[in-house]
C-alpha cells in the first residue's frame, strides 16, 4: 500500500515503522497544517491526527477518492458529517477510538457484562481511564466508547465526569508519565465489587491495529469499524 500519514507523534511514527515492516510505502508524513499529500499517489490515509485537524483531513481524503483510516479521538462531535460524506463521495471510512485487538475484545466483553448486570439494579458502574500525560483528551476515546457499550445495553443514559444523576456512569480520568492505557469497568454493591480491567503494555498493538485495519479497507466502500475488521458483528 501506498500510505499518507496524518500525524507524526508517537503513533504516526510507529505506524511507520510498522507499514514498513510489512512492506508498505509510507508516501506523505503530514505534520503541520496546512501540508497537503499528494492524493492521486496514495491507496490509503492514516490520520492519527489533533482533534482540531481530523475532520479537515478525513474530509480531504473522501472528496479525493482515498479511503481513510482514522484513530484520532476528541473530535466525535464532528462524525455524522464525515459519514454523510463518507456515503456522498461512495467513499471508504473507517474510525475505531482504539485499534487494539485486546481492547475490541474488551469492548465485547464490556457490552455482555452490561447486559448481565442489568437485572442487578444494586450494583452501579464506575470507569477509570489512565494514560501518559500527554493526552489531550480526557475521558479517553475508548473509555466513552466502553461508557456508550453500557449505556447501548442497561438502563444507564449518560457518562459524566461524576455521578450527577442514578442514570449517569462516573468516568475518573488519570494521567500518570508514560501509561500507554489502562481502562478499569466495577461494578459496586453495598457488600462487593464486580470488576474488569484492560491494560496496555505498550502501544505496538494500537499501530499494528492500524495498519491492519488499513490493509482490511482497501477496496471496501462505506463506513466501518474494528468489529468489522475482526469480524465481530
Amino acid at each position: 500500500m501506498r500510505i499518507v500519514l496524518f500525524g507524526y507523534g508517537t503513533m504516526g511514527k510507529m505506524i511507520d515503522r510498522i507499514a514498513t515492516a510489512r512492506n508498505h510505502k509510507i508516501v506523505s508524513r503530514i505534520d503541520t497544517p496546512g501540508d497537503i499529500p499528494p492524493f492521486g499517489e496514495l491507496d490509503v490515509a492514516i490520520d492519527f491526527s489533533t482533534p482540531d485537524s481530523a475532520l479537515g483531513n478525513i474530509s480531504a481524503c473522501l472528496e479525493n477518492g482515498v479511503p481513510v483510516v482514522s484513530g484520532t479521538t476528541g473530535w466525535l462531535d464532528g462524525f455524522p458529517k464525515a459519514e454523510l460524506l463518507c456515503r456522498q463521495q461512495n467513499g471508504a471510512f473507517l474510525y475505531a477510538s482504539n485499534f487494539s485487538l485486546g481492547v475490541n475484545l474488551f469492548f465485547e466483553l464490556n457490552a455482555h457484562l452490561a447486559r448481565m448486570m442489568s437485572g442487578f439494579p444494586d450494583y452501579a458502574p464506575t470507569m477509570t481511564e489512565i494514560h501518559h500525560t500527554r493526552k489531550l483528551d480526557a475521558p479517553s476515546g475508548t473509555a466513552i466508547t466502553l461508557a456508550e457499550g453500557i449505556i447501548e445495553n442497561s438502563t444507564y443514559t449518560a457518562w459524566d465526569s461524576e455521578r450527577s444523576s442514578s442514570e449517569t456512569i462516573p468516568i475518573t480520568s488519570e494521567r500518570i508519565g508514560d501509561t500507554p492505557g489502562t481502562h478499569r469497568i466495577a461494578y459496586d454493591s453495598e457488600v462487593d465489587r464486580i470488576e474488569i480491567q484492560h491494560t496496555a503494555h505498550n502501544r505496538e498493538g494500537f499501530a499494528l491495529g492500524a495498519v491492519l485495519a488499513a490493509e482490511w479497507l482497501i477496496g471496501k466502500k462505506g463506513v466501518f469499524g474494528m468489529r468489522d475488521v475482526l469480524n465481530l458483528r
